[in-house]
């Protein structure tokens, strides 16, 4: 499926190329949710998404996974190292870095505002030193450039039927509303981290602080009042999920079953979180797999809907499928993506 995306991307220069199939190795390893909704976009479009993803899943790395054995002085000068790497990638299109030239080649294909770039760079400095949000106001602005901005990178990708500064708050929400889910579920390991993304004033007002988590954390025993934050949590985090709806319709059709699946799966998450009894300062919870494939077969039949919408007649093969770039529906994607 690979190069069939890069043929219908236009893809052409073989180190260019070999650059987005790093990439999309990146998202199929760690994003899995992530990379299941990117499977429903038409093939064409799944480079740049595998670009955006690659990059942020890098710069993320250099925050968390060299921690437990990097001090800050050496992740701050990964940070800046990539920073340059990008600023030179964005300026003239190349990068000894397979990450950075993708992410370059797809904000040029689809005019991507360099400063969403720089915004997210900034939020993951702000991760190496900030280690706790006093209140969610001062969550949002670190969430900005963390969450936000990657939902207006993907607007451009996925295309509107709106105007796009009228569809922007509401992919901005949904970037959010995906980050806020994560923050629930990675309550324990970011507290491994150091870092507390519950708003300090929310926990308080629950009778939680830093140490009750710690405590809880290192003893396996449970407080009803950390349940009763995150329960709060949760709350807050499917009210921001409301306020990004509304975009879903702004999208082009093609892109909504993609954008929907996530949209419904990171949902899930907070389904499977509160099922689990709000126990993930001890475990992950994770949706089922059953329900995982439940949402994939609706997504690949919206999917279908889209293209025999999108395709006239006379574009179809004998047997009713429309001749399309977007790949095969059937059983077989259900069981891959989920």
């Amino acid at each position: 499926m690979t190069e069939r995306e890069l043929d219908a991307a236009g893809v052409i220069d073989p180190a260019l190329r070999e650059a987005y199939r790093h990439c999309r190795r990146l998202n199929a390893r760690h994003g899995r949710t992530y990379f299941l909704a990117t499977r429903l976009l038409p093939v064409e479009r799944r480079p740049a998404v595998h670009a955006l993803y690659g990059f942020a899943r890098w710069a993320d790395d250099i925050v968390d996974a060299l921690g437990t054995g990097a001090d800050t002085a050496r992740r701050d000068a990964e940070l800046a190292a990539l920073e340059r790497e990008l600023e030179q990638g964005l300026r003239d299109g190349e990068s000894a870095e397979p990450v950075v030239r993708a992410l370059a080649d797809t904000a040029r294909r689809h005019r991507i505002d360099h400063a969403h770039f720089a915004d997210f760079m900034a939020a993951m400095r702000a991760d190496l030193v900030v280690t706790d949000y006093a209140d969610y106001a001062a969550l949002r602005r670190y969430m900005h450039g963390s969450a936000a901005v990657i939902g207006l990178q993907m607007l451009p990708v996925l295309g509107t039927v709106t105007d796009r500064e009228t569809a922007a708050p509401h992919a901005a929400a949904l970037g959010v509303a995906f980050q806020l889910t994560n923050f629930l579920r990675d309550v324990g390991e970011d507290l491994d981290r150091g870092r507390v993304y519950l708003p300090a004033d929310l926990l308080a007002a629950h009778g939680v602080d830093r140490e009750r988590l710690r405590w809880s954390r290192d003893t396996g025993r449970r407080d009803p009042r950390i349940t009763s934050a995150l329960r709060a949590f949760e709350r807050l985090t499917r009210g921001v999920y409301r306020q990004a709806v509304p975009g879903l319709a702004m999208l082009e059709p093609v892109s909504r079953p993609c954008i929907r699946t996530a949209f419904v799966l990171y949902g899930g998450i907070l389904d499977a979180v509160a099922e689990d009894g709000y126990a993930v300062l001890h475990r992950r919870s994770v949706v089922p797999r059953r329900r995982r494939a439940v949402v994939a077969a609706d997504g690949l039949a919206r999917v279908a809907a889209a293209r025999l919408r999108a395709r006239p007649a006379a574009a179809r093969e004998p047997g009713g499928v429309p001749l399309t770039g977007a790949g095969p529906v059937g059983p077989r994607m259900v069981e891959e993506v989920a």
